[in-house]
């Protein structure tokens, strides 16, 4: 299979191309960003990369017709928290540029993927690429709750089955399945010496929720302030550039008690005990969608809880990447391009039907 990734970013639907198994015999890389062409080199050096996406075309000295061309557009101006321009931002005016190539290379398949939007914005995509969307949440598939839309023509497209991740499931900790938490090192945790998070709960919960247990300690917009339980998801990753915006998440309670929302917990049972109603008030189960500005992916601290930021790696399986993929830039930029990137194993689930047709 011959491939044209668009807004390539780092790779992550050749990653998602190599988890299903699927032959790529040529795969050409549209992208600008260095770091993020830098980690796609590393993990792919036979990757031919293109440069801008507005100097291809069907003229295009080195472009191969491809039988797959796939991208995710930038998404800002689309955002319900973004300008809200859409295709009167120059961001969201690359839509067209990704139409044009289609139509210049008319690959059997195609795939876009871009952010939930306004309807009107939303159908007028769907008009030019002949196709409605299929909206997934990652929460599905990972421990991040992260909607996303996806238009596409390869057959047999379905929304996959919930695997039931929780943020502890990813943690570097070893929250899972251990008598006692080894949270990283002390240096990622905000205070001294840390005691065990709380006895786990055996209880089951809501599995696309993320559990807000508290607020950080920290100056700035409350959303960079919210801290996670283990026990939910995370929150949509954004690009986490700076000033505290990686998700949070709670690591840890001083001896005595504390609260939670208002209700005071023992140090043991600051999730047990709890009724479901008050869990879901409390604590949402997935992280937040990952962003290249990373602000609500933590867990808190309400009075004494302890917190810490989740780590690049943690980040990188949120998205369901290898670990460690993004490592050999700084962690500012592997922030940012993991937040920017795809969910892998929901484009492995939508690209199934690449070898099933």
């Amino acid at each position: 299979m011959k491939v044209l990734s668009l807004f390539d970013g780092m790779s992550c639907g050749r990653v998602a191309l190599d988890r299903i198994g699927a032959e790529v015999e040529l795969y050409q890389s549209s992208e600008i960003d260095k770091y993020a062409i830098q980690i796609s080199k590393k993990n792919y050096p036979s990757t031919q990369q293109l440069g801008d996406i507005r100097d291809i075309g069907s003229r295009s000295e080195n472009l191969v017709a491809p039988d797959l061309v796939m991208g995710g557009s930038p998404c800002q101006s689309f955002s319900f928290a973004g300008s809200g321009r859409a295709f009167d931002d120059d961001r969201g005016k690359l839509f067209w540029e990704f139409l044009r190539v289609l139509n210049e290379t008319k690959p059997k398949y195609f795939l876009l993927e871009n952010v939930r939007m306004k309807q009107e914005h939303q159908d007028v995509i769907s008009r030019e690429l002949g196709v409605k969307p299929v909206l997934i949440n990652s929460a599905l598939v990972s421990a991040q709750n992260r909607n996303r839309l996806y238009w596409t023509n390869i057959p047999n497209i379905t929304v996959p089955q919930d695997k039931k991740i929780l943020l502890r499931d990813i943690l570097e900790c070893g929250c899972v399945d251990r008598d006692k938490s080894h949270c990283l090192d002390a240096n990622y945790f905000k205070g001294g010496n840390l005691k065990q998070y709380y006895e786990k709960s055996r209880r089951q919960l809501v599995f696309n929720r993320c559990l807000r247990v508290g607020d950080a300690d920290i100056k700035g917009h409350d959303s960079i302030k919210r801290v996670y339980s283990p026990e939910g998801k995370a929150p949509t990753l954004t690009t986490m550039q700076g000033g505290h915006r990686e998700p949070k998440v709670c690591c840890g309670a001083i001896r005595g008690r504390y609260k939670i929302n208002g209700i005071r917990q023992d140090h043991k049972h600051s999730v047990k005990g709890l009724t479901e109603q008050q869990l879901e008030l409390r604590v949402d189960q997935k992280t937040n969608t990952l962003t290249t500005v990373q602000k609500d992916n933590v867990v808190v601290n309400p009075e004494n809880l302890r917190w810490r930021k989740l780590t690049p790696l943690e980040c990188e399986r949120l998205q369901t990447l290898p670990d460690n993929y993004t490592q050999g830039v700084s962690n500012t930029q592997r922030y940012k391009m993991i937040g920017n990137g795809w969910t892998v194993d929901v484009v492995a689930h939508l690209m199934k039907g690449l070898l099933e047709d």
